[in-house]
């Protein structure tokens, strides 16, 4: 074990590049696919791509899932052990429900910036299609009475119990613990509120597809996305998608709501898929001539009362913790809306996406403009593994604002469940 001194001085953190592998709908080709698996595939990518192998070529591994199986309890170290990473390489997990991709990064960024490590990797993976099934909480305290029992006729005892209905498994709900509520039903109750109109939802939605159908066809993810499991592009792509094809979708959320709007268009899909990122020193990338997109240069985090707050009136939905980390962030650089080339806001929802724009336009941000958002597409066209999402934008953004000619600023925000938002501004010198 060693330890290391910090650093006299905060230093800055690069975001060199990415990898992930393109994302699919659950039950669909990573039907069969693991967490591990589908990491192992997105960070072996990356290896390979910056030739990380070898003893000390990355000090950390930090990555997570939200959706885990036991076995999935110490995820990004079993990960780095079949990734092309040296085996003396530490990794732990994290997780933020939908923040924890970007939470990863945020997480290595510190640990860079302070001078513990020099360079590190960050990540993460969600399958919805390979979601476990837990044992029905009765039959686990049968059995736990059994593994309990002194004798065999206790434990024949204890056997007894069973029921037909002890079978059923308790499969993983799309809900918070708290309200019984989905996220697309929480979003609903915000869309509802403030008033969002279906037609808006269905034109960022049909731009996303559109955009991101363009960003592949001129080559923009040939260096990001990695071949996994007969998939080359993001399977949810819709090339094709118009605000006219959306409109005639049913809405399938917030049916109790006068003239509902969020249909399964207008909405992310549940996805498999995996992303990573690679973050160093500007010392590391300059010894091994890596050229540096982006850098990191603040992040913030929020959450709101979803539960007891002004969620009726729009404030405090669910997916509105952005609304609140962005304000901060801002006023602690000194920065306006104004200020960023390039803006990430995850499409978890149109919706969402609609009802945060309107949140920073009434605390006085400004407006943002439309040729700036998501430009190489987000999530409603993507897709969203839910841990592997930070990573993308990260990866995606840096590399967008590399594209531009001269300085350049981006902002990413990442709304999460249990009423939590994390944010991030990466800056191109």
């Amino acid at each position: 074990m060693s330890s290391q001194q910090l650093s006299p001085s905060v230093r800055r953190v690069a975001v060199v590049g990415g990898a992930r592998i393109p994302f699919a709908r659950s039950d669909g080709p990573y039907a069969t696919a693991s967490n591990q698996q589908m990491l192992t595939a997105a960070l072996a990518g990356l290896v390979e791509r910056y030739g990380l192998q070898g003893p000390g070529a990355v000090g950390e591994f930090v990555a997570g899932a939200v959706l885990k199986h036991a076995r999935d309890f110490n995820l990004a170290r079993e990960t780095l052990l079949g990734s092309g990473l040296h085996p003396s390489t530490p990794a732990y997990d994290i997780q933020q429900a939908c923040g924890t991709g970007l939470q990863a990064v945020i997480a290595a960024a510190n640990k860079i910036a302070l001078g513990q490590i020099d360079s590190a990797v960050a990540g993460g993976a969600d399958t919805a299609s390979d979601a476990p099934l837990g044992v029905n909480d009765s039959l686990r305290r049968i059995l736990l009475e059994v593994r309990r029992a002194k004798s065999p006729g206790a434990r024949l005892k204890a056997l007894a119990k069973v029921r037909p209905g002890h079978l059923v498994p308790d499969i993983p709900r799309n809900a918070e613990p708290r309200t019984g509520l989905s996220m697309g039903e929480h979003a609903a109750v915000t869309a509802h509120a403030q008033g969002i109109p279906r037609e808006a939802q269905d034109e960022l939605a049909a731009t996303s597809h559109q955009r991101l159908a363009a960003a592949y066809e001129r080559g923009f993810f040939q260096d990001l996305v990695v071949p996994f499991r007969g998939l080359a592009r993001d399977q949810n792509l819709r090339p094709g998608s118009t605000v006219e094809k959306l409109a005639a979708l049913k809405p399938v959320f917030g049916l109790g709501h006068p003239d509902p709007t969020m249909t399964a268009g207008n909405s992310t899909p549940l996805t498999d898929g995996a992303a990573t990122v690679l973050l160093a020193s500007e010392e590391w990338a300059r010894e091994r001539g890596l050229e540096v997109p982006a850098y990191l240069t603040a992040y913030e985090t929020a959450a709101v009362d979803f539960v007891g707050g002004d969620v009726a009136g729009g404030e405090d939905g669910l997916l509105m913790a952005p609304a609140y980390a962005v304000p901060r962030m801002l006023e602690r650089a000194g920065l306006g809306l104004d200020d960023f080339d390039l803006v990430e806001i995850h499409e978890a929802f149109a919706s969402q996406v609609l009802a945060t724009l309107a949140a920073w336009e009434k605390r006085g941000l400004g407006t943002v403009d439309r040729a700036r958002l998501n430009v190489a597409g987000s999530s409603l066209a993507t897709g969203h593994p839910f841990a592997a999402t930070g990573a993308r934008i990260v990866a995606t953004l840096a590399k967008l604002l590399a594209e531009r000619d001269g300085p350049a600023r981006g902002l990413i925000s990442v709304c999460a469940a249990g009423g939590q938002g994390v944010t991030a501004i990466l800056e191109r010198a």
